[in-house]
């Protein structure tokens, strides 16, 4: 999925314009979503305490101030749809996933001489007051109060919310400086959340200067441990299930929006909390827009498909896309094109190792691998090469965020994990194919994470041709 970021839990198919869609979307929300107003996302698996204290530490060693990290509130998003999810940032450091929490890391014990001033925990978690009336209306929350509460958290020292402000003002009485994550300018637009964390910081400490610790944050990212590959394995693999049904099910006559539900039907049956990303279904004149999601149209006969649908799986994103004959058959135009597309593919994927990068110039991009071969193996319906055609970049880092934090500039290091998606998009021949894949940078190279779902032309038929067959042989009803 290219260039889009995923914007938060609220489902995005609303656009659906077709009156019984309505009602099916309505049913559909039903399950994907609680009844109670920010109902907390309830993740099937997390990663040992023992890992978010290790990047806590890691993001403490070289600072000279406290770190202070706001966690969601849940007041974030107004929409009767919305189920609350953690600030990735947040939830990275902390693996807590409920509303209105808030951290404090200070500088390892001896950094400075004002340490002798601060005698409490360097590693803090707040957590609001047990609150038995609101637990009615949205369940049990975790609070400060709760036996057993450090060892369930990981955190030496768990206090109230209320205690936070009289802790960052005793705090910048001792540090000069602190860091938090300073907003800045999105492809979607800004951060509310993280302008009015850096606001009521200003506010509590008055004095201090504030820092930006973003950056560091996102270079602990970028490497994923070997839990994190293994929730990421979870979401690819559930994605590609659903991809192989999409491909059974695939035919005339069917709307975008089918297609799209028994994708989602079939992560969700798998254990995934929710989407990575607002479901992306195309066909037709639809498959040549990029972030196509109004899923309204009635597939027709000749219509090519994109589904480019992945999984979220205890927050983890996968991003999988494939691109497929309505009917079961490519036209002679739709597979050269296609080829065209798994050629760039190939080629990228087979130049994939440490110290590549995805920069649109040097030596060592696999982006220009990708729309060189593009450009110089087929033409448009007026012999024009077909590289202005490939209109994105050729991936991203995935994780807590289908677009991870990372410079696509940065040379690749083992422990990233990225996309693979080159595209062609011809608005007037209504033919648009992209083809996307997980992949993890390895020390020797690469591992093609989501390997199991077919790329080949001949396979995608085989698969179509023998959902058919048993459709056809099925009673009438």
């Amino acid at each position: 999925m290219s260039g889009r970021l995923r914007t938060g839990l609220t489902f995005g198919w609303s656009s659906v314009l077709a009156p019984f869609a309505l009602r099916f979307l309505a049913i559909l929300a039903l399950i994907l979503c609680a009844l109670s107003p920010a109902a907390a996302q309830q993740r099937r698996d997390r990663e040992p305490n023992s890992v978010y204290a290790e990047r806590r530490s890691k993001l403490a060693s070289n600072i000279d101030g406290p770190i202070i990290l706001l966690g969601y509130t849940g007041r974030e998003e107004e929409s009767e749809t919305y189920i609350f999810a953690q600030d990735e940032n947040f939830y990275y450091l902390t693996g807590h996933n409920e509303e209105e929490a808030a951290l404090i890391l200070l500088p390892p014990d001896g950094n400075k001489a004002r340490d002798d001033d601060w005698t409490g925990p360097r590693q803090i978690l707040f957590l609001p007051p047990k609150d038995p009336r609101r637990e009615k209306w949205n369940g049990q929350r975790m609070s400060p109060s709760d036996p057993g509460i450090e060892q369930r958290t990981g955190f030496a020292l768990v206090k109230p919310m209320p205690e936070l402000r009289a802790t960052v003002e005793k705090l910048a009485k001792i540090y000069p400086t602190f860091y938090t994550v300073l907003p800045y300018q999105k492809e979607m637009g800004g951060y509310p959340h993280e302008k009015e964390t850096e606001d009521w910081l200003k506010q509590a400490a008055p004095s201090a200067a504030i820092k930006d610790i973003r950056s560091s944050i996102a270079d602990l990212r970028l490497i994923k441990s070997p839990t994190e590959l293994a929730l990421l394995r979870q979401a690819i693999d559930l994605s590609l299930d659903a991809q192989f049904e999409a491909m059974k099910m695939m035919r005339p006559g069917l709307w975008e929006y089918q297609v799209a539900a028994k994708m989602v039907e079939v992560h969700a049956m798998g254990g995934s909390e929710a989407e990575a990303y607002a479901p992306i279904v195309g066909a037709g004149p639809n498959s040549t827009a990029l972030h196509y999601d109004k899923l309204s149209r009635k597939m027709e006969e000749g219509d090519i498909v994109v589904m480019d649908v992945g999984a979220q799986y205890s927050g983890y994103a996968a991003d999988i896309t494939r691109t497929i004959p309505a009917n079961g058959k490519f036209t002679p135009r739709q597979r050269e094109i296609y080829e065209i597309v798994l050629g760039a593919q190939n080629a990228a994927i087979q130049a994939l190792k440490p110290g590549m990068d995805m920069c649109h110039k040097g030596d060592k991009s696999v982006y220009k691998i990708a729309y060189d071969y593009i450009n110089t193996h087929g033409k448009d319906q007026h012999g024009k090469p077909l590289g202005q055609y490939f209109i994105h970049g050729l991936g991203h880092s995935i994780g807590l965020n289908v677009h991870d934090p990372g410079d696509l500039c940065r040379p690749f290091m083992p422990g990233t994990v990225l996309t693979i998606e080159p595209g062609i998009y011809i608005p007037e021949e209504n033919l648009g194919v992209r083809i996307e894949d997980d992949l993890l940078i390895t020390e020797a190279g690469y591992e093609l994470l989501s390997q199991r779902l077919p790329r080949s032309v001949d396979e995608i038929e085989k698969i179509m041709a023998d959902a058919a067959q048993r459709r056809s042989a099925e009673p009438k009803q």
